[in-house]
């Protein structure tokens, strides 16, 4: 509890500076229709129909969807809204995207990034068959601060502190969802979100699991290559070296570490500047590299933090609690 009560406290003074969002001029066509019929929500008050919202800025693009800047016309309230399109050959993207809705409805953390309401176009129920074709959109809660990858653009590399806060916050999502079995398998500087408190939070759950009884994340072995590459462990890209792909926990934590290394260099730490981080590049990293080197301008809490988070051998990565315990968090 001491911890938790450190940690939270830490994490209020943490105050980051981004660009702002890309202007929204002239949206061309309706995103909605009226047959839109809220499916799920999380928090207060719960917004019942879209056409409660007014888009106010296009915050970004990617993956099929566009997230929004929205103003809630009976409360003044700001929300983001995230608006995924699909095609009908695109089923797998379809399946990504009602799991993220499943997995929304179920977390209420601080340290998560928080649902509002989910709606498809045609006023189903989130979790319903689906026909191909329709849309999915989620109201969410607005990250004044934009994401993590916005700083490290307009700030280039964070200071050891301000990367204690984020690496602290990240944990005490990890420890949360864990607790709920819940694999993020997705961690990167895009999806981690601020607030206008400096509060970094998780988001985007397109490529997450829910563990089995076993100790296995259902789908993450069939479904390796989901999620981004670069920040993937070494079980996800070798599961036959690594003893199977993990737990999907561990695999968490390796991402964490690359983000904390990225966000010391300025840029991705895995492969040497300027060298694209592809899939057999990667490969070669993990296969024949020894460990990740963390350079000598670390402080040696940081460069401890970032092996034990990059220990290749993901049974003998250090876990989510040990990390929230580790010096350099605390």
């Amino acid at each position: 509890m001491t911890t938790l009560v450190r940690t939270r406290r830490h994490h209020q003074a943490l105050k980051l500076s981004l660009p702002p969002p890309i202007p929204a001029s002239k949206f061309q066509t309706p995103m909605y229709s009226k047959t839109l019929s809220p499916a799920a929500s999380l928090g207060s008050p719960v917004i019942k129909n879209l056409f409660e919202l007014e888009k106010i800025a296009v915050l970004g693009h990617g993956n099929g969807g566009t997230v929004y800047k929205v103003f809630h016309k009976g409360t003044s309230s700001i929300y983001a809204l995230k608006v995924l399109r699909f095609n009908d050959d695109s089923d797998r993207v379809w399946q990504q995207a009602t799991r993220e809705a499943e997995i929304l409805k179920l977390v209420d953390s601080p340290f998560v990034i928080r649902c509002n309401s989910a709606f498809y176009n045609n006023g189903l129920a989130v979790g319903s068959d689906e026909p191909g074709g329709a849309d999915l959109s989620f109201v969410m809660e607005y990250m004044e601060g934009g994401s993590l990858q916005d700083l490290l653009v307009s700030r280039k590399t964070l200071l050891e502190k301000e990367i204690s806060e984020v690496a602290g916050c990240v944990l005490l999502g990890f420890r949360y969802l864990h607790d709920m079995q819940i694999v993020h398998g997705d961690i990167k500087p895009s999806n981690l979100l601020v607030n206008g408190e400096g509060k970094v939070k998780i988001a985007d759950f397109g490529v997450s699991h829910v563990v089995d009884g076993g100790g296995v994340a259902r789908h993450l072995l069939l479904e390796s290559c989901m999620g981004t590459c670069a920040y993937m462990s070494p079980e996800r890209f070798d599961p036959e070296r690594w003893g199977g792909g993990g737990d999907g926990f561990a695999g968490d934590v390796w991402s964490l570490g690359v983000v904390a290394l990225e966000c010391h260099m300025g840029r991705f730490p895995l492969t040497r500047a300027g060298q694209r981080p592809d899939w057999a590049t990667l490969m070669c990293i993990m296969c024949f590299r020894e460990r990740v080197e963390v350079p000598e301008t670390a402080s040696p809490e940081f460069r401890s933090f970032v092996e034990r988070c990059l220990e290749k051998d993901w049974r003998k990565r250090a876990t989510v609690d040990e990390l929230l315990e580790h010096p350099f968090v605390n």
